[in-house]
């Protein structure tokens, strides 16, 4: 192996290498600095203001601010609805971590039942980790001191004030105020994306009708917080605008009088101011305790009610609804005599039984053969025989056509959502629920306010104050002011103009007379004028459940309760001066003279007089022996039975004597019904 040989150097070819590579390098370092000046130019100038609001977020949270939730009041200022301070245990599910970890410490400090776990899980499966969810929606003076304490041990669970919704008369009020519950998914769908902060939503009665005016508007607080979270101070705030108050016309006390006016009776009524259309009062019985359903009733309270077989949570004044017997008779005469069919001095003569001409069947009147009857007599004494010929002389098409000019048929308007527009028997009505033809015995059925009928209390108190205020359909309304701020002077609620059901004075003060006449003529509501300092007019009604056998007729009180009869009553006082209308319907009640009446009687007494009604002890599920000075069962509006003629005699030879109307066609008689 021979000498290794020596490679010379080539210097300048290495120089020449060297500064191409320290050129290259160079420029990747250029490069690189001037692209690193072009990221800190995008940084500090370009995107300032997006990277400036991230980090002011990193520092500064915001917190919404709940508006206090307007009050209801009644209309001497008395508080109805309220808001009352209170705290809830809110957990963010992203920041507590799993429940395992936090759970058991936190039960032996706070009270959590079932329920309460139950609803956290729920919520927390169907909304974001990091959006506060309650685990408790009332939590008690000592479980806020104790939480207090070991508030450090538990990151993402807070201790929330708030203010809780509150009814001082929460089963006088349950079917008009309503109540107010915890917002669910349903509810976050309709709802703007600015009240997510919201955790009560109206739900019924007023409550919910006036949602938006009394929910207010949320607000919110801009808090500093440290590197860990912890607020440190508040940096800045939007006020929340809270819900505007509103102030019912209802009276407090007459409400309260109502209701004990009913005793243990079930059942429902309207007083309403017949110039205006204000309700003054309005129950429907039995109610219920609204405050169980603020933070979500339990099961056990749920369960009782809807058990209950006297329904507290139906609304009977709104969803409710029934024939109305004879409380519709006087503005059937009205629309007799405004129709040109009947004068105020047309008298048919009763016989006791009316007859469709060419038909041997008949409708009985309760109280046998009244004699010669004119529009007053019809509604003092409630002869059926007068209304039997009135709606068939009159037809169903025009009969139906004049009970919708009367409110019938139609909601009233009132401010409460869900209201039943109730039926007013006709052919059309018939034909889109069965194939089978109008008969003429169904329009003699509907003159005395059976059949198909189907009105509410609403519509008849409705009615009732147009017969008293000269003949204007009002609007029935709860609310009668509302106020944007405690300093802010009340807002009266503008009202739509009222329609007119007549313009012939004459007419109207027939009716007028017809239904004072009922009262202090002798009439079938003569019982409740004792000892009144004050005139009324008013008329009785029964609804039958279960018909008469032959010529035997039930004493409701001696009937199986669920086969009584619906006993009402509409009427106004002053009877010279109206100010106030009242429609009574009591379940199961009997007779209207002899139950709803006197019912009215005491709220009449207690708006006029101040007289509150004694509480009393009346259990319609119970057999009551009647007082030996009790007025006699009034039975002026019992279903109309068919009859047969006697044998040997024609049934034309049994229509009464009265002038000749010209009658429409009859195409056959259907055996009418008694009301359901």
């Amino acid at each position: 192996m021979g000498p290794r040989r020596r490679i010379l150097k080539n210097t300048a070819a290495e120089a020449e290498q060297f500064r191409s590579r320290a050129a290259i390098a160079f420029l990747g370092v250029l490069l690189a600095l001037v692209g690193l000046g072009l990221w800190y130019f995008r940084l500090q100038v370009w995107e300032h203001a997006d990277y400036a609001t991230r980090s002011e977020a990193n520092r500064i949270k915001l917190r919404p601010v709940v508006p206090g939730r307007g009050l209801i009041l009644d209309r001497k200022g008395r508080v109805l609805a309220d808001n009352v301070p209170a705290y809830r245990i809110e957990v963010t599910p992203f920041e507590a971590g799993k429940t395992e970890a936090w759970l058991p410490a936190l039960s032996k400090i706070i009270a959590l039942t079932p329920e309460d776990l139950a609803r956290f899980e729920d919520e927390r499966r169907a909304s974001r980790g990091f959006k506060p969810i309650p685990l408790k929606l009332r939590v008690t003076e000592e479980e806020v001191a104790r939480f207090a304490v070991d508030r450090w041990r538990y990151p993402g669970i807070e201790l929330v004030s708030y203010l809780n919704r509150r009814y001082p008369y929460g089963d006088v009020f349950s079917h008009v105020i309503g109540y107010v519950g915890r917002i669910d998914a349903k509810d976050l769908e309709t709802m703007a994306e600015g009240n997510a902060a919201l955790t009560h939503i109206g739900k019924t009665g007023l409550e919910r009708y006036y949602e938006e005016a009394l929910r207010g508007k949320v607000g919110y607080e801009q808090i500093e917080t440290n590197v860990d979270g912890r607020p440190m101070r508040q940096v800045g705030h939007v006020p929340a605008t809270p819900g505007a108050d509103l102030r019912l016309s209802i009276d407090l006390d007459l409400q309260q009088a109502m209701v004990t006016a009913f005793g243990d009776m079930d059942g429902s009524a309207v007083a309403m101011d017949p110039r205006t259309g204000e309700i003054l009062g309005m129950v429907s019985l039995p109610g219920y305790d609204t405050n169980l359903f603020v933070n979500g009733i339990s099961n056990a309270d749920y369960r009782a009610l809807m058990d209950n077989p006297s329904r507290p949570l139906f609304n009977r004044n709104v969803l409710g609804g029934g024939p109305p017997g004879s409380t519709v008779k006087p503005l059937i005469g009205l629309a007799g005599l405004d129709s040109g069919l009947r004068t105020p001095e047309y008298k048919v003569f009763s016989t006791g039984t009316f007859y469709i001409p060419g038909q041997r069947r008949g409708w009985r009147d309760a109280h046998g053969g009244a004699g010669w009857t004119d529009l007053r007599k019809s509604i003092s004494a409630s002869v059926n025989f007068y209304y039997y010929k009135l709606a068939y002389d009159m037809g169903i098409e025009r009969f139906d056509q004049y009970m919708r000019k009367y409110g019938f048929g139609q909601p009233t308007g009132i401010d409460l959502a869900g209201e039943n527009k109730g039926v007013v028997p006709s052919p059309e009505w018939k034909r889109k629920r069965s194939k089978e033809p109008w008969y003429a015995g169904e329009t003699v059925n509907a003159g005395i306010g059976q059949g198909y009928w189907i009105a509410t209390v609403l519509q008849l108190v409705r009615g009732t104050s147009a017969i008293a205020n000269g003949g204007n359909l009002v609007r029935p309304h709860l609310v009668a002011a509302r106020r944007d701020g405690y300093e802010a002077p009340w807002t009266p609620l503008p009202q739509p103009a009222p329609s007119r059901i007549t313009d012939n004075a004459s007419n109207l003060r027939a009716v007028q007379e017809g239904m004072i006449a009922t009262i202090h003529g002798g009439g079938t509501g003569a019982a409740m004028a004792r000892g009144a300092p004050y005139m009324m007019a008013g008329k009785t009604g029964t609804a039958q459940k279960i018909s008469r056998k032959g010529s035997v007729s039930f004493d409701p009180h001696n009937l199986p309760y669920n086969l009584r009869h619906q006993a009402l009553f509409v009427g106004y006082a002053p009877a010279d001066n109206p100010t106030i209308a009242v429609a009574v319907s009591v379940e199961h009640g009997g007779f209207g003279g002899s139950t709803a009446a006197p019912i009215a009687r005491k709220i009449f007494d207690a708006y006029l007089l101040g007289k509150m009604p004694e509480p009393v002890e009346s259990d319609p599920k119970s057999v009551r022996p009647r007082a030996p000075d009790a007025a006699p069962p009034d039975e002026e509006d019992a279903p109309p039975v068919p009859v047969t003629a006697p044998a040997g005699v024609k049934a034309a030879a049994m229509q009464p004597p009265a002038v000749p109307v010209q009658s429409p066609a009859a195409p056959r008689q259907a055996t009418p019904e008694p009301t359901r």
